[in-house]
């Protein structure tokens, strides 16, 4: 593909900025800035996702890509957001709890896959029937267009809340 020569300098421009930011240019950075057309717009994302007008202040948008990036296992991006989260007023604990969810979330995915199948495996009866009810009101839900008349009348139908300790 024939690049734009306006598109490289905007791909060079930001890439500058990122290395002058964070004092290297990630992988990921370095590879799709081979093609500008892409690049530039998802730079642009990137930027208006975690620096963009919202009600979440930068403190707590940088915390929210603390945690998705613990549950991604994003190596490289947790070190960046954790650092812009620390320079955005976050506290140790904050980071820590942040990590904590972001953890917690892929661990119990991994449980309740794994769990089921052990209990497959051994003859273990266990109750979903909750899941089923969820995904029957889901299904309500998709196909019911914008009205809430679908929506459960009874707390007995209400998606499950876990109790607190």
């Amino acid at each position: 593909m024939e690049e734009n020569p306006e598109e490289r300098i905007i791909a060079d421009k930001i890439l500058n900025a990122i290395k002058e930011e964070y004092g290297f240019v990630p992988v990921v950075s370095q590879i799709m800035s081979s093609r500008p057309d892409i690049f530039i717009p998802q730079c642009n994302l990137s930027k208006a996702v975690l620096e963009g007008r919202g009600d979440l202040d930068a403190k707590t948008r940088y915390l929210c890509a603390v945690s998705a990036a613990a549950a991604a296992n994003g190596e490289y991006c947790i070190t960046v957001h954790m650092k812009h989260a620390l320079d955005a007023g976050a506290t140790k604990d904050e980071i820590l709890e942040a990590v904590s969810i972001g953890c917690h979330i892929p661990m119990n995915r991994a449980q309740s896959y794994a769990l089921r199948k052990y209990a497959e495996l051994f003859g273990i009866e266990t109750d979903d029937s909750y899941l089923r009810k969820q995904r029957s009101r889901d299904q309500t839900l998709n196909t019911a267009g914008s009205d809430n008349d679908s929506w459960p009348s009874s707390d007995a139908e209400k998606p499950l809340r876990i109790p607190r300790l």
